[in-house]
């Protein structure tokens, strides 16, 4: 199982636990996608905390994987797009707390989350340009400035936390072995409000908030299916896995 979830406190917690970086392949991601559809669905809880085990929150998209077979790109878009989309149209309100590296996939599963609450070793960033992948530029749009995003995604370098937090994208930022405790400490003070006034109120929000998120994800998942049927792609994936430098055709 590549995650776990409980409920306490009117809290649903899933904790991501696949080693060793919570990479998900696309079977993994379709799961999460239900799983947080069945939770948001059902009457137990009122909010929703996403938290991970091991080295980092979430290393995204299994490349090993695509490295196999690239033809599943299309399942793995797929995937990523139902599992994003759960944490953002969930009826209730999501909380991700987050460690160690945010990348990729985790970036989509954070910048569609309600609030984000960070370590102070926490790093977020989209290395899909190196991956031979595109994607989530959406989600970290949600999350900081356009030019920043665009410094981001062309050169795939990660930012630290306390950068996040200058930026308006965090909460809050905290000790590591305080991560937890915040996170849930904030989840139970939501979850011990009106169920019927906080599904009204993450419903108009959504409903008011300028971006697209899912029309604008699924435009630039066009561009990464595009990007993936180059050869540019396949080496990038195939230098990453083998641990090498990749070596594009001029």
């Amino acid at each position: 199982m590549t995650f776990h979830t409980t409920i306490l406190n009117s809290v649903a917690e899933i904790e991501l636990d696949h080693p060793p970086v919570n990479a998900f392949d696309s079977d993994g991601w379709l799961a999460l996608a239900a799983e947080i559809k069945r939770v948001g669905a059902g009457s137990e809880a009122n909010a929703v905390l996403i938290h991970a085990k091991g080295r980092g929150f979430c290393a995204g998209v299994d490349v090993k994987e695509l490295a196999r077979d690239s033809s599943l790109i299309t399942k793995v878009n797929h995937g990523c797009y139902e599992t994003f989309a759960a944490i953002y149209d969930c009826p209730i309100p999501v909380i991700s707390a987050a460690h160690g590296f945010v990348l990729g996939g985790g970036i989509g599963m954070v910048g569609a989350s309600d609030i984000i609450i960070a370590s102070d070793d926490a790093t977020f960033g989209l290395p899909e340009i190196d991956r031979g992948a595109l994607g989530a530029a959406t989600h970290l749009m949600r999350m900081f400035p356009i030019q920043k995003v665009r410094r981001m995604l062309y050169t795939g370098e990660p930012i630290s936390a306390d950068e996040a937090y200058r930026l308006g994208a965090l909460e809050s930022v905290v000790p590591r072995d305080a991560l937890l405790a915040t996170a849930r400490e904030l989840a139970t003070k939501i979850a011990g409000k009106s169920g019927k006034a906080l599904r009204l109120a993450k419903e108009s929000l959504n409903g008011i908030e300028l971006l697209d998120i899912k029309r604008s994800y699924r435009y630039e998942q066009g561009f990464t299916l595009e990007l993936y049927t180059s050869p540019d792609s396949q080496e990038a994936r195939d230098a990453f896995v083998e641990k090498r430098e990749a070596k594009f055709e001029k």
